[in-house]
């Protein structure tokens, strides 16, 4: 039976990510300080959401349950700001996956590091992954018409990045961030089309922005676990 281990995830830290996650906080800190503070749980939700961010690039376990507690938050200020696509995407998708994805990571550690083994893509594994996005987008797509969404086309578009990045965390795959980086693109588009109406939704730019930065580093930071755990296995053939 595969033993699961779970060791101090701030001892992967290197002085760049503390930098990072600082630089990352205090840019929002401006930005919400800007809108007047407004909105205090949305800070608070994006503080979370970097926190998850910057272990999730150290492929630590602790990341998915600091994700799951962001998708609580960022599902309850998305129902504040009437954002239902958004409410519905991380209470019923996003958040349930980060879920699964806890079990996944625990089942399958790189020895005794803490890391999460990272695991390569199959044709199987991205045919069956595009026909769930499919129908998830597709479903959604309907309940969001129906509910009167506005921007439906970005908001679905949404849907589908979001659930692409989700799956690849939870196949272990590094174009998880590259998918997270889609999804932080179509959500400071999302949200910049909420801004024009009124500023107080600012702070959702920036920190979609500053996620954008992390998902890049994070996606360095798995190719780069990837070649190293692959050096330490039989001539790369990690058996998944």
């Amino acid at each position: 039976m595969k033993k699961t281990f779970i060791t101090n995830p701030f001892k992967s830290l290197a002085p760049r990510d503390y930098i990072l996650w600082t630089v990352s906080v205090i840019i929002n800190v401006i930005a919400f300080g800007v809108s007047g503070w407004k909105d205090p749980l949305s800070f608070v939700s994006a503080v979370i959401g970097v926190t998850a961010l910057i272990f999730h690039a150290k492929g630590h376990v602790i990341s998915e349950i600091i994700m799951v507690v962001f998708a609580v938050f960022y599902s309850i200020v998305s129902f504040i700001l009437h954002y239902y696509s958004e409410f519905i995407t991380y209470a019923f998708m996003s958040g349930p996956i980060a879920l699964f994805s806890v079990f996944s990571w625990l089942k399958n550690p790189h020895g005794k590091s803490g890391q999460v083994k990272v695991a390569s893509l199959t044709k199987k594994k991205i045919a069956i992954m595009f026909v769930l996005t499919a129908a998830v987008t597709t479903s959604f797509y309907f309940i969001l018409r129906a509910l009167n969404t506005p921007n439906l086309a970005v908001s679905t578009l949404s849907i589908a990045t979001s659930f692409l990045a989700c799956y690849l965390a939870f196949l272990r795959s590094p174009w998880y961030a590259i998918a997270y980086s889609a999804n932080d693109i179509v959500l400071i588009v999302l949200w910049v089309l909420a801004t024009i109406k009124d500023i107080s939704y600012l702070p959702m730019v920036t920190c979609f922005s500053v996620f954008l930065v992390n998902d890049v580093y994070g996606f360095i930071c798995w190719c780069k676990m990837k070649k190293s755990q692959d050096v330490e296995t039989d001539g790369g053939n990690e058996r998944e």
